[in-house]
This record gives C-alpha cells, sequence and structure tokens, in this order.
C-alpha cells in the first residue's frame, strides 16, 4: 500500500479505454448540454448532478445534497461530503458542470461540441477542459486512493456548481446560508490553464472581473454630417477619446486608481521573473503591451487589465452620411485583490470627470455579458501553498510553478470571503485550449500528469504529516 500504487491505479484507469476508463465517462459528461446561457437547459443542469455526480460519489461513500438556486432559471449547486473523522482536516474540492454555448456549426472538421473527438493529443468537446475534465479527474484519484488505502486520511467535501460561466450568480447567497455545511480547512481544485505549458503550476488566486459600458448618448436619431457636421458633438469622438484617457495606445492603465499598491513582497517575489508560455500554436505575446517594467507574469499575476470588449457606433454594416445619436463601448477591467471592486467605477466616474468626460454615462452591459466576479487570493507565504507547492514536487519530482493569482476570474474570492479558507487550484489545462471558443480541448499528456499530481496529493494529505492547519 504506497503512493505509487494508488497513482498507478488512478493513471490506469485515464489509460483504460474501457466504458469505466476516464474518457467514456468524460464522453458521457460532455453529453449533457449544460449551457448556462440558455435558459431552456435548466433540467441538463439538474441532471448532470443528480444522474452522473450523485451516483459516481455515493459509490465513494460520499452524502449528498442539491441546492437550489435562489435566482429562478439559474442551475443548482451540488455538495458531496465524506467525513471519515471531525479530528481529521477537511478540503474543498470545487468544479462546475455548466459550460459555455457550444457554437454548433463553428468548430473545425464540423466537430460535434456535445461529443469527445481524438486527433493525436488533442481531445476535443465542450466542457473538457473547462471545466469538467478536471473535476473528474479529482474524483478518479479519489477513487484511488480509496481502493488502494480503503479510506482518505482526510474529510472530503466536494461542490459541483451549475451556474459558473453564468456569473455564478446564487452561490454566493447558497454559501452564505449553508457554511456550516460547505466549510473545510483549505481549498484544492482545478479549473483553467497552466501558465508554462510544459511546468505545472499551483494558482493562489484569480483576478476579479468588473464588466460595465461607457456611454454617449446626446440625442434621439442621427443627422445629416454635411448640414449637421462641426455643430453637433461627435459621440464617437468623445468616446474614442475618452477610452485613450484610460489606456495609452500600448495597454498601460492612466486611471490612477486602478494601478495597484502595496502588493505583499511574497507575492511579488513568487513571479519576479515568471512569464506566460501557450506553446507553439498559441498567440504571439506582444512584449510591449501592457505595463512597463513588469513580465508576463507579473502583468497577469499582480497587475490589472482594461479590455474593450466591444464598441459600436452607427451600423457598422450599412453607415450613413449622419452623426449617430450615440455611441457605445463594452468595457472589463480585471483586477488584483489591491483594487478593491466596489471602488472601481468611482474611481473612474471621477477620472473621467476630472478630464472634462462628464457627458460620458455608465451603463449595465446586457445581462449575459455581466461579470462581477471578485478578485481572491491566498499569499504565497501561506502555510498552505507551502505544504501544497512541496507536495506537488516531491510526488511529481520536478520544480512546481506559483501563480499567486490566475489571469481568468470564478468563485475564488466568494469562497475566501464567504469561508474564510486557504485555496489553490492545480490546472491541467493550457493557455490555447480554446475554451469559451469553438475547438475547445485538452491535451492527453498535460491531464495524464496532472492525474497523477492530484492523486500524489490527495495521497499525501491522508498521511500523518500531510497538512494540518
Amino acid at each position: 500500500m504506497s503512493r505509487s500504487e494508488a497513482v498507478s491505479k488512478a493513471l490506469a484507469s485515464y489509460d483504460d479505454d474501457g466504458e469505466e476508463g476516464y474518457y467514456s465517462r468524460l464522453a458521457k459528461l460532455v453529453a449533457v448540454k449544460t449551457e448556462s446561457q440558455n435558459p431552456e437547459r435548466l433540467s441538463e443542469h439538474y441532471s448532470y448532478v443528480t444522474d452522473h455526480m450523485r451516483p459516481a460519489l455515493e459509490r465513494l461513500g460520499y452524502e449528498c445534497q442539491v441546492f437550489d438556486n435562489p435566482f429562478e432559471g439559474c442551475g443548482p449547486v451540488f455538495l458531496a461530503q465524506r467525513i471519515e473523522d471531525e479530528s481529521l482536516p477537511t478540503l474543498l474540492c470545487y468544479g462546475h458542470g455548466d459550460v459555455v454555448l457550444g457554437m454548433e456549426g463553428q468548430w473545425e472538421e464540423d466537430r460535434d461540441p456535445w461529443s469527445l473527438t481524438v486527433d493525436g493529443e488533442r481531445i476535443y468537446g465542450r466542457g473538457t477542459a473547462d471545466n469538467k475534465g478536471q473535476h473528474l479527474a479529482h474524483i478518479v484519484a479519489l477513487e484511488a486512493i480509496l481502493e488502494t488505502r480503503g479510506k482518505l486520511g482526510f474529510n472530503s467535501k466536494i461542490v459541483i456548481e451549475q451556474g459558473e460561466e453564468n456569473g455564478s450568480k446564487g452561490f454566493r447567497e447558497v454559501l452564505a446560508e449553508n457554511r456550516d455545511a460547505f466549510s473545510a480547512d483549505a481549498f484544492f481544485s482545478s479549473d483553467g490553464p497552466r501558465a508554462i505549458i510544459d511546468e505545472p503550476n499551483i494558482s493562489l488566486g484569480n483576478r476579479g472581473c468588473m464588466n460595465f459600458n461607457l456611454v454617449a448618448n446626446f440625442r434621439e436619431g442621427g443627422h445629416h454630417s454635411g448640414n449637421w457636421g462641426g455643430l453637433l458633438r461627435s459621440p464617437g469622438v468623445r468616446l474614442t477619446h475618452a477610452l485613450s484617457s484610460i489606456v495609452t495606445p500600448k495597454g498601460e492603465i492612466l486611471v490612477e486608481g486602478w494601478r495597484p499598491k502595496d502588493i505583499p513582497q511574497s507575492v511579488r517575489d513568487a513571479v519576479e521573473s515568471a512569464e506566460r508560455s501557450a506553446g507553439e500554436e498559441g498567440p504571439k505575446i506582444d512584449k510591449d503591451w501592457g505595463e512597463p517594467g513588469l513580465t508576463g507574469g507579473e502583468k497577469v499575476s499582480i497587475w490589472n487589465s482594461f479590455e474593450v470588449l466591444a464598441l459600436k457606433i452607427g451600423n457598422p454594416d450599412r453607415p450613413v452620411n449622419a452623426v449617430p445619436p450615440v455611441a457605445r463601448a463594452y468595457c472589463q477591467l480585471r483586477h488584483v485583490i489591491e483594487t478593491k471592486q466596489e471602488d472601481i467605477l468611482p474611481i473612474l466616474r471621477a477620472h473621467l470627470d476630472e478630464r472634462g468626460f462628464s457627458d460620458i454615462e455608465f451603463e449595465d452591459p446586457p445581462e449575459e455579458n455581466r461579470g462581477y466576479f471578485s478578485p481572491g487570493r491566498t499569499n504565497p507565504d501561506h502555510p498552505w501553498a507551502i505544504w501544497l507547492k512541496s507536495t506537488v514536487e516531491r510526488v511529481g519530482d520536478s520544480k512546481c510553478g506559483v501563480v499567486p493569482c490566475s489571469g481568468g476570474s470564478n468563485v475564488t474570492g466568494t469562497i475566501g470571503s464567504e469561508l474564510g479558507m486557504p485555496f489553490s487550484w492545480l490546472p491541467m489545462s493550457y493557455l490555447a485550449c480554446c475554451q469559451h471558443a469553438p475547438n475547445e480541448h485538452i491535451l492527453r499528456p498535460l491531464m495524464r500528469e496532472g492525474m497523477a499530481l492530484i492523486t500524489g496529493v490527495y495521497w499525501e494529505m491522508g498521511e500523518a504529516d500531510g497538512y494540518r492547519p
């Protein structure tokens, strides 16, 4: 009975091409069309947790509950608990079974997003990377521990959310009303991509996300540009100049209150020389974009980034010779924990007013594009982060990077504020996996390596010298 035996069992499941193998199980999960941005899919979300997650985890001795979402039409929250001994530490694992829209007809080679398609080392399908493939790997790893040792050696809770891709509406409310049920000593999960394709890393948090619209809404209807040009304020000109006051032509943020301060030294040390790599087929990083003097890793982990997601002035498909009445920019700020979310728009309002742009208004974006994830981070000098990094390096016999804050946004901030536990992710995907787009996929070797690492972590957690808060 050893760690290597447990890892071998997990990898045997991963390599098994039969009905009970990892990819056969993943195919069944991918086939459930859990689009959280499609209101007609609510029954699919319930099916995912009751027909797939519940039986898989009850078979492992977990007690399961389904919490209805307090927001009408939103997917449920599923919780499975295996409490072996109240005196033992408890790990909370998180996954989300919902996905973005399937985008049928847009995938290369006419691939079906709801079926697994194998092309060499790539496994295609909606949810393979984000996040069905990653939380299934944790379930398989826990199975291997139980088959090998007969027990975990710690208490385990697994939460599967069915609305992460829709802004996690209702998730905070479910946690707040059931804190004891969801409480744990530490958080260990897998989501998102590695920072560098060739090196595993732990991510200790996520940037927050604030979506908002900037609008120049000056009048009703357009007016002839020959008769009125030079007499009427141009919403396009005003809005683009307002945007240029927010960032430089090379993406450096000019809003002083959006420039993070007082970043802990342990966070700076962790990313001092860190870079980002998506592999040969990923987009080439523009080295001169963003905050000058920061590495690629620093730009994502310790800094904020502003983006114009869309810009609309008039009718781009059929422009007319008229001064448009309205211009609208769909904007986003990804921000670290040092920038308080509640301060973002007041800071921008003051910035624009001081520069003469009081005629530029704020507007909530459309419902489907409202992103309000709060940021969260466990600092690298926390005992949980130290133990986990050293454990991953020991079980993998290789270096493990530390990403204090990954670029994407998710429930980390909510879990941190509502449950107060240290957290860490061990991502198993990579930057060019096409999540949120057609052709989403995972890489077979990276998932296999990740399976071995998380199995090793769970084994060590159950040992006498495992993490103890």
